[in-house]
């Protein structure tokens, strides 16, 4: 089945980061690679993020995180939210989005 994918997202070629605080205490600096515009069909937006300090599994993977979130009134981001594991149409569109993102990286 195939899927087109008409979503916005960010291609700042100068890299942005965000400061994420775990539920003891301990803050780790993420790069955030990639914003999603899903206003239109979840109504929210979508953020994906890798760690600055990672180590590659043993097929050169490296773990990242998503999150959504919803702009604030005064048009700035608000807080991530975890995104529910089982809104699969959701993580189809990121991963989708993402994948496609990595793809004109390699070009």
């Amino acid at each position: 089945m195939t899927h087109t994918h008409d979503h916005e997202h960010d291609h700042n070629h100068e890299p942005d980061y965000i400061t994420l605080v775990d539920e003891n205490g301990n803050e780790s600096l993420f790069q955030i690679l990639i914003t999603i515009d899903g206003q239109e069909e979840f109504g929210k937006n979508y953020v994906v993020l890798q760690p600055t300090e990672f180590e590659e599994d043993e097929q050169g993977l490296i773990d990242v995180l998503a999150y959504s979130f919803t702009e604030n009134e005064d048009g700035t981001e608000g807080d991530l939210q975890p995104i529910p594991e089982d809104a699969e149409d959701e993580w189809d569109m990121i991963e989708e989005v993402f994948n496609s993102f990595m793809d004109e990286q390699e070009d």
